[in-house]
């Protein structure tokens, strides 16, 4: 099974494509980031983001997409422009007909690290060492990316990580 991991965001969107099985090897095919010009208006970074998303889904052919669900941050105007860059990339994974699946923060923190209230450094470590890396994905929300799709994958390890908003669509 190959993963499209995604750790939304408008400015920098991490993300991690993994090959693996439930019970078996993991593999990291590709990790990385996605930038977005700040002084770009929304809607044309929001464009950008839903290329380079449909670009990566072109290429990898993933099986399924595993998105991280929405975070309330302390400013509504941050959640709300989160809320847009998880729309496009919904929507470029749904419209190549891939299977999407949605979890909490602490859901794929969880999973990986095996506390919800994990550190991005800690993410990053397990990370590296569930892929078996020389070192960790750098910056921290590639390993966010690939942490969402090792979520997804190692679901069926631990049954209680189900998606949280998602089942396929």
């Amino acid at each position: 099974m190959i993963v499209l991991g995604i750790d939304p965001g408008t400015a920098i969107t991490g993300y991690g494509v993994v090959s693996g099985e439930p019970f078996g090897s993991l593999s990291l095919i590709e990790c990385g980031v996605i930038r977005t010009t700040a002084h770009d208006p929304l809607p044309v970074r929001l464009r950008e983001l839903y290329e380079d998303v449909s670009d990566l889904i072109e290429r990898h052919k993933p099986d399924c997409v595993s998105v991280e669900d929405v975070f309330y941050a302390k400013n509504v105007r941050t959640t709300v422009v989160l809320g847009h860059a998880r729309g496009v990339i919904l929507l470029a994974a749904a419209l190549a007909r891939i299977e999407i699946y949605e979890y909490p923060p602490a859901a794929i923190k969880k999973a990986v690290v095996g506390r919800g209230a994990a550190t991005k450094e800690q993410v990053q470590f397990m990370v590296t060492r569930l892929l078996r890396l020389k070192s960790a994905p750098r910056p921290a929300d590639a390993a966010d990316g690939a942490a969402a799709a090792l979520a997804h994958i190692m679901g069926a390890r631990h049954p209680s990580l189900a998606p949280h908003s998602g089942q396929p669509t």
